[in-house]
């Protein structure tokens, strides 16, 4: 009877797994260890070393102070790296350093090759490229659903390739910058975000590149639950702009808009610029005596109200941007134009933009 017993043991340890063996992993949790396992070693620790005036100092004394964010290798190849320009600006603007540390703890130098300030990116190329160092894959975030699991990889408060998970909160969201620059059609996402993860990447549950992290929104500056990512497909637009000449090119029409009740109109214009030669009208005209722009005079009845562009109806200024970059270089962007407002005479203008 004895020998039975144990016989019957022996048969059901044989079954059982230790805790924390992969048998006892859900299908989930490994599909999340596999991409963290395929996408880690592309995630850098970006350090930086600012310059600030010391505000109690007897004379102007500059005074170090030390930074950190996150990077993304995109092109293992060529050593191609991505980050958000405000991790690295201070740094850039005040003479200080910019420092990157890989997954192999290496320190690497590198070059800047550009920035945008408009998507929040600057890219870096390394002088030395680790080997064996497999491709981040790359996703297509024209496709995302809110709802979908996510993952985010970077270096909050330092530690090293941290990893959170969430789903897409929202889409196409629109938050300003510190220096005042819009960021349009970011990811929403719940996944922790903190100080440091700025430049990691945004994955989908199968580690594929779907954006870069960039800001969150917090009365605190921890994670609430609320993060921004810049999605890929926007930066891969730009991205071989800024790899052949550092910067990204943008039409320029001269004018500033603002947003009515009727919808966006023309407020000024800049003297020859593209909007001005092309005969477009603004609620302003400025007033010049001798030479000297002395003020400006209102006259909203003459003034354009941008109703279509391109043949797609406008709402706001955004709007009129978005379609106007729609557009390529060089070519011609038809405008449908109400004098006065909405109700005013319709007419047509094509204008050129001026490309920047």
């Amino acid at each position: 009877m004895l020998a039975v017993v144990l016989a019957i043991l022996a048969l059901a340890g044989e079954g059982r797994c230790a805790p924390g063996s992969a048998a006892t992993r859900t299908d989930e949790e490994q599909r999340t260890i596999d991409a963290y396992k395929r996408a880690n070693q592309a995630v850098v620790f970006i350090s930086t070393r600012t310059y600030v005036v010391d505000p109690f100092a007897f004379f102007d004394e500059l005074k170090p102070q030390q930074g950190m964010g996150t990077g993304t290798i995109i092109d293992p190849q060529r050593g191609i790296v991505l980050t958000n320009l405000h991790v690295i600006e201070g740094a850039l603007e005040s003479g200080g350093s910019v420092e990157i540390v890989l997954a192999n703890g290496r320190n690497s130098k590198a070059k800047l090759v550009g920035f945008d300030a408009e998507s929040d990116v600057a890219v870096f190329q390394l002088a030395e490229v680790p080997k064996g160092l497999a491709p981040l894959a790359q996703g297509d975030s024209s496709g995302l659903e809110v709802g979908q699991r996510v993952l985010a990889i970077g270096n909050p408060f330092g530690l090293y390739r941290s990893l959170t998970t969430g789903i897409v909160s929202s889409l196409d969201r629109t938050m300003k910058t510190p220096r005042g620059a819009l960021l349009k059609g970011l990811i929403q996402t719940d996944a922790a975000i903190n100080p440091g993860n700025s430049g990691g990447p945004l994955l989908d549950a199968d580690g594929r590149l779907i954006g870069i992290n960039t800001a969150i929104l917090s009365q605190s500056g921890d994670s609430a639950g609320i993060g921004f990512a810049v999605p890929i497909n926007d930066i891969k637009r730009i991205l071989p702009e800024l790899l052949s000449t550092g910067k990204v090119r943008r039409p320029n029409m001269g004018w500033y808009l603002v947003d009515t009740d009727q919808g966006p109109m023309v407020l000024r214009l800049l003297p020859q610029g593209a909007a001005a030669v092309g005969g477009i009208s603004p609620i302003e005209h400025e007033i010049v005596s001798q030479g000297i722009v002395r003020g400006f005079q209102r006259d909203i009845e003459s003034a354009d109200l941008i109703y279509k562009v391109n043949g797609e109806r406008v709402h706001n200024r955004d709007e009129v941007e978005d379609s106007i970059r729609r557009a390529g270089k060089g070519e011609a962007v038809r405008f449908a134009l109400r004098r006065g407002g909405i109700y005013g005479r319709e007419r047509e203008v094509s204008v050129v933009p001026v490309w920047e």
